[in-house]
């Protein structure tokens, strides 16, 4: 488990503020890869409610991600 991290590390990576790869599986199961993405600040930040926005920087697409979805940021696996 060299190449994995916990959730907790992973919560840290996304609100750093820098650019990152990250792979989700959607609701159908598809997985899906944002490449160059930054996770946009909560406006709701008194309470936790498990999901994000995040912005891709080539195309400038927003996407809601439920964060428990989540399982490779920068190709470090994450596990709870």
């Amino acid at each position: 488990m060299s190449n994995a991290i916990h959730f907790n590390t992973a919560l840290a990576m996304l609100h750093a503020g820098d650019p990152i790869d990250l792979c989700f599986w959607k609701k159908s199961g598809e997985i899906v890869r944002l490449q160059n993405c930054i996770a946009l600040p909560n406006k709701a930040a008194t309470r936790y409610n498990g999901t994000q926005n995040f912005k891709v920087l080539a195309s400038g697409q927003i996407r809601k991600i439920r964060l428990v979805c989540i399982f490779r940021i920068n190709n470090l696996e994450v596990f709870l």
